[in-house]
């Protein structure tokens, strides 16, 4: 039974004596993250008038995302040269503070629209630094052979924590209220951040000259055909996905007239396949990186077929299921390319600098999904979707033989 541990992939990950401490760190982090998921929209429900709640839903989830991709472009002057942990654990104190402070004034009734949606976007100022920190650290501590197994324990937890958070989260808010529940959220990335402290020993940055470029992550990408090409192949990946979220709920209603506990169904389809696929991903280390990675967006858009197709619903939501299994190890493979290609002074703007872009390539989608679907409907969508990350991964593997 040990050996058969120890010959895990996943076992140079866990048993690292550095990892292996930050790890509770991540799990506890990407919990308090899964149940503020919930909390973020209730409480903007909550703060809002009833006649805008919707919009003020979408302006707090905007709020809590978008403004790392400023954070990636405008900070990479001060940032750059600056070492995983402490980038990841920078990110963990800001989080920390801004939802502490959210939660804090909310316990003394001083919370307003404006204040709440200023200290959600002050809070996520440094996510695409802290992502980023995240896989830089890897890439410091892990040989390559390791890093995808490495990538995919951080895309496990992260699914795992997207599986249990919402529903421990709407239980704690029917217990006390959504603000206790983003203060649990501050209290766990003070967690992460002492874990970084402590785990990781500081070590010296390297010294940047003051007129270096503020944005030297986008520079290399520019100067790199390879990684440009990757970014380009996310980003259209992550579009392609956006219009699901509009259109899922609207074919259940429309097309299935079903409820809402069908749709639960398939969201809890893809979350589980989602977590599957992320703990499979550790086993790919011996394939080819590139192939891997076009082949995901290939089949993912295959998987997606049935739904946008009309199958019965017990076939799509296998379908659904799938796609989350594939889904899954995308980004372990991609960010496995970035460490492998990218000079290790180099990586963490590289790094912010792509999810920098990438973080509003689903926003954009989902944006688009309601125009795309009051044109074509649902089903249509779905379908035109499906085929279009098909058509995404076959064309990035046309481009990629011609290049070789």
């Amino acid at each position: 039974m040990r050996t058969g541990v120890r010959s895990s992939p996943y076992w140079p990950v866990v048993s690292h004596p550095q990892l292996g401490r930050v790890l509770p760190g991540l799990v506890v982090s990407a919990l308090g993250d899964g149940m503020s998921l919930v909390a973020v929209t209730w409480l903007a429900l909550q703060l809002a008038p009833e006649a805008h709640g919707g919009t003020w839903v979408a302006v707090a989830v905007a709020a809590y995302s978008l403004p790392s991709a400023a954070g990636g472009v405008l900070l990479g002057r001060f940032l750059r040269g600056r070492g995983g942990a402490q980038l990841a654990g920078w990110n963990a104190v800001l989080r920390a503070a801004g939802l502490g402070a959210i939660a804090v004034t909310a316990a003394f009734g001083g919370l307003s629209l404006g204040l709440y949606v200023t200290l959600l976007a002050v809070s996520s100022l440094l996510a695409t630094w802290g992502s980023a920190g995240q896989y830089t650290l890897i890439a410091e501590l892990l040989p390559a052979e390791h890093h995808l197994p490495a990538n995919a324990v951080m895309t496990t937890i992260r699914n795992v924590a997207t599986v249990a958070g919402p529903p421990l989260a709407g239980l704690l808010i029917g217990w006390t209220d959504a603000a206790t529940v983003i203060a649990v959220d501050a209290a766990s990335f003070a967690v992460l951040a002492v874990t970084y402290r402590l785990a990781v020993p500081a070590t010296p940055s390297p010294a940047v000259s003051p007129s270096a470029s503020s944005a030297p992550g986008f520079a290399a990408l520019r100067a790199d055909r390879t990684l440009l090409g990757l970014l380009a192949l996310s980003f259209a990946f992550f579009l392609l996905f956006g219009p699901f979220y509009v259109a899922m709920p609207v074919h259940v209603a429309t097309d299935l007239h079903a409820s809402a506990t069908v749709l639960g169904v398939f969201y809890t389809a893809f979350g589980a396949g989602a977590l599957l696929g992320g703990l499979a991903a550790g086993y790919l280390s011996r394939w080819s990186l590139w192939p891997t990675t076009i082949g995901i967006v290939v089949a993912f858009g295959a998987a997606m077929l049935p739904l946008g197709l009309g199958a019965p619903t017990p076939l799509a939501a296998a379908s659904f299921a799938l796609a989350g299994a594939i889904w899954a190890p995308y980004m372990a493979t991609s960010m496995a390319l970035f460490q492998r290609t990218t000079p290790a002074a180099e990586l963490p703007s590289v790094l912010a600098a792509n999810g920098s872009v990438l973080v509003l390539a689903v926003p954009l989608g989902t944006m688009l999904g309601g125009p795309l679907v009051g044109a074509l409907g649902a089903r249509p969508t779905l379908l035109a979707c499906a085929v279009g990350t098909v058509a995404l991964g076959v064309v990035a593997a046309g481009l990629r033989m011609l290049r070789r």
